[in-house]
């Protein structure tokens, strides 16, 4: 192996540690080290003398830990009894974190255990050298910057994320089915609550973010947790009381479908009895309905569930609140009623075929009658 007699790394954006085995580079040669970096020298698992910036040249008399603890040579060009580290200071920007497989959560405010998976990202800096060092060589094993990421997420971030997310459900008094709107409280909430355990590695913890956290949409679970929170806007909207007659109608409902509710006098009673609640029901519902309006509900187009003016997706199905159609040129979600596409201009009201005057549809390009090209 061929001696080095000038040692330096050129690292690139995101490298946080490079090394220069023992042997490779020659006694007396030059070692350099730019702004932002630190080398270290390590022998048999300990950090011995560092270097920062500037050129310096390697031998005994700048060297006081290594030359106590090796009879090292002098004069000639004998290989270097150790190895160099080089180490970036400067922030790495980043660094990705997420969870393996999905993990158990309890959702605090409905008590329901749901499968959720989380993902984010982080960035870091080097603050003692000799520190990280040790952890990433030492006991991580962990020799790159992918290595050393592995090691803190498994070891850091993914225990940490259980006690974030149910601390802010807690604080916020929310289900985890609406955590996105507190991913930037979080984020800061587990930089903070991270920052020592990263400091104990060698390391400052810059940035910490949360930027996905998804539910299987098929899972059991995720469903019972959806319907509850639909269960608890609709009581919202009708009241108690509405609400548990709506319920009371909706069994006797389904009773009197089992049990043939046009024969029999005790099919005819229900039915009595169930259109006299059905009327009292239905006005107090239609009151509670109106108020509702009034304070700013609206019904989903697609399963007419009680959602706020304000939502984009609705809280039961998850489809968009906004109904229409699309438009047949650009594909654009055009409002019912709209005569024009918002988005490129086309006339959606249809027309008549100029041969035969059938009825044509809006953006047919030939009459369904005739077979006239259409515009």
């Amino acid at each position: 192996m061929a001696l080095l007699d000038v040692v330096q790394w050129d690292n690139q954006r995101g490298d946080i540690i490079h090394k220069f085995p023992e042997g490779a580079i020659s006694m007396g040669g030059q070692l350099i080290v730019k702004e932002g970096q630190e080398a270290v020298f390590f022998r048999e698992g300990k950090a011995l003398d560092s270097f920062g910036p500037g050129r310096h040249t390697l031998k005994t008399g700048n060297i006081p830990i290594l030359e106590k603890l090796i009879n090292l040579p002098f004069g000639g060009k004998s290989p270097f009894p150790a190895e160099v580290y080089y180490i970036n200071k400067a922030e790495i920007p980043n660094l990705k974190w997420g969870t393996k497989q999905p993990i158990q959560f309890l959702d605090p405010t409905y008590n329901i255990a749901i499968p959720l998976r989380a993902f984010g990202a982080y960035s870091i800096r080097v603050q003692d050298a000799k520190g990280l060092l040790i952890m990433a060589i030492g006991t991580w094993h962990a020799f790159n910057t992918e290595d050393i990421g592995s090691a803190l997420r498994d070891m850091v971030i993914l225990p940490k994320l259980q006690d974030l997310l149910a601390e802010t459900m807690m604080k916020q008094n929310i289900s985890i089915l609406k955590v996105a709107a507190f991913y930037e409280e979080i984020g800061v909430a587990g930089k903070a609550k991270m920052a020592d355990e990263f400091a104990s590695f060698g390391l400052e913890l810059v940035r910490f973010a949360i930027e996905s956290v998804n539910f299987p949409e098929e899972d059991e679970s995720v469903k019972r947790l959806k319907k509850a929170l639909a269960d608890k806007a609709e009581i919202n909207i009708l009241g108690g009381d509405d609400y548990k007659m709506k319920r009371t109608f909706d069994t006797m409902e389904k009773a009197a479908g089992s049990n043939g509710m046009a024969g029999g006098m005790m099919g005819a009673g229900m039915g009595v009895g169930m259109g006299q609640q059905m009327a009292g029901m239905m006005g107090g519902v239609m009151g509670q309905q109106q108020g509702g309006a009034q304070q700013g509900m609206k019904a989903c187009p697609h399963c007419n569930a009680p959602n706020q003016a304000a939502a984009k997706f609705c809280s039961s199905c998850g489809k968009e609140m906004v109904a229409g159609t699309p438009c047949p040129k650009c594909n654009a979600m055009v409002p019912m009623g709209a005569k024009f596409c918002p988005e490129c201009g086309q006339n959606m009201q249809g027309g008549t075929c100029p041969k035969c005057n059938a009825a044509v549809a809006a953006g047919a390009k030939f009459c369904p009658e005739c077979g006239e090209k259409i515009g």
